[in-house]
């Protein structure tokens, strides 16, 4: 049984303020064990005009993002009847372009490393500012709409999908395909190997992987480069064992040899 511990917003007032767009307003998945954290979040992202379930456990948040449309998750790591490890494992294995933010404890450096190893899009820790929660969800879902965005005006179909051999990305779909067999990305995995595709050969360091995955306003640690790259690696390699098309340069940055 789905429970939400606050409602979304669903008031005459909201529905005049968006009109025939109220579909089009983002609904965050917001899942923590903490009543206050929930209760200051909602509320803030509920004033930027979000609407936002908010779970206090991941079994009930599993449920309920599974069965409502959801634009964007955040999950804390620890909560009771499923953790958010588990509940981001679950998650992906029906949605991966589900843009999906994790909250970890200040030290807890494995949450972090874990959390991107299993799909995360982007981390932050504990303590944390609400204002720069609001900013990181807004630029995850920028990222998002622009990798789902539709054809339209003078684009075709052809222009929006890049060929190198034997991948394909094409962008209006956020569909990756290696051997015509599809390869599931998240958001920031198609941006980061998109950066790396358009000049094959060309050594891209993590600085500019960050700006092409995350824009420029936007810190985070070299590592959290090198895990997305890791699971990006593993993706490829469960259609074609012998992929190796994504280069490390040690000190340097990665590329891709086609």
């Amino acid at each position: 049984m789905k429970k939400t511990l606050f409602p979304p917003v669903t008031s005459s007032h909201t529905e005049e303020k968006h009109g025939s767009k109220a579909q089009q307003v983002p609904v965050i998945a917001l899942v923590d064990d903490d009543r206050n954290i929930l209760t200051s979040v909602q509320m803030t992202l509920e004033a930027e005009g979000f609407t936002v379930h908010a779970y206090t456990d991941g079994e009930s948040a599993l449920q309920g993002i599974l069965s409502r449309s959801t634009s964007l998750a955040v999950l804390d790591v620890k909560m009771p009847r499923m953790d958010g490890m588990e509940l981001l494992r679950r998650l992906r294995m029906r949605s991966s372009s589900l843009p999906v933010i994790f909250l970890t404890s200040k030290d807890e450096e494995m949450d972090q490393l874990m959390g991107l190893r299993l799909g995360a899009d982007d981390y932050i820790t504990k303590p944390f500012s609400v204002r720069l929660l609001v900013e990181r969800i807004r630029a995850l879902l920028r990222r998002h709409e622009v990798s789902q965005a539709e054809i339209t005006g003078e684009a075709g179909a052809s222009s929006s999908i890049l060929v190198r051999g034997a991948l394909a990305l094409d962008e209006a779909r956020h569909q990756c395909l290696w051997n015509g067999q599809e390869v599931a990305l998240t958001v920031t995995e198609f941006l980061l190997v998109k950066a790396l595709v358009v000049r094959p050969g060309l050594v891209k360091s993590r600085d500019q992987l960050i700006d092409a995955a995350y824009g420029d306003s936007i810190y985070v640690d070299d590592r959290t480069i090198d895990s997305h790259i890791k699971r990006v690696r593993k993706k490829f390699r469960r259609v074609d064992e012998c992929f190796n098309h994504i280069e490390t340069l040690y000190g340097v940055g990665y590329r891709y040899r086609e």
